[in-house]
């Protein structure tokens, strides 16, 4: 199936997403790598309030290479990172409100747990295309944290028919990445 999402993102949005589904967003997201989550998890740990609202938000892992014209904040590329690195990080910020997590590679059990437990969802997008979703975004809308460098701050950007995302692990417990390993490892012992 093909879904057009638009942020907030809903709860019962996620619930219809399945593993394979294909996805674009249109509104508002934040990108966040790894310097960012942790300081995502130290303001939950110390009670702070975020400068941003993490319900109903699409969380990118991805940095944008950005030029600044006049007082504007201008974006040149925007691809993903490899969410792996955000593993050990990832399930509380789910728990605290993020709802659709979109880069690249999947992540492990413990995120796709937080996503069932969470009602969220991971989608999946093609890395190398970085000129291609600078194309997507209509605007910079802000920029949380610049002390962290340009890459690692929280950028805050509207963005149209950003896709093409595939579900790659649903609310629904399936992981598109688990399900085409076990395919290939049955494949390899028919083989002989």
């Amino acid at each position: 199936m093909e879904y057009h999402l638009s942020t907030p993102v809903s709860r019962e949005d996620i619930k219809k997403l399945k593993a394979g589904d294909v996805v674009y967003i249109s509104g508002t997201f934040l990108t966040a790598r790894d310097k960012a989550h942790m300081r995502i998890l130290e303001y939950f740990s110390s009670g702070k309030q975020l400068p941003f609202d993490l319900e109903g938000s699409v969380i990118f892992h991805g940095a944008p290479v950005v030029e600044k014209e006049g007082e504007e904040w201008k974006i040149v590329a925007i691809g993903p990172t490899t969410s792996a690195r955000m593993n050990d990080l990832e399930p509380d910020v789910i728990r605290n409100g993020g709802i659709l997590i979109v880069g690249k590679g999947g992540m492990d059990k413990s995120t796709l747990k937080a996503l069932h437990d969470s009602c969220s969802a991971y989608l999946s997008m093609t890395g190398g295309i970085a000129v291609i979703g600078a194309r997507m975004v209509e605007n910079v809308a802000g920029v949380e944290w610049l002390d962290l460098g340009l890459a690692e701050a929280v950028w805050k950007l509207e963005v149209k028919d950003f896709g093409p995302l595939t579900v790659t692990m649903d609310a629904h417990m399936n992981d598109l990445y688990e399900n085409v390993r076990q395919r290939v490892s049955e494949n390899i012992k028919k083989m002989g």
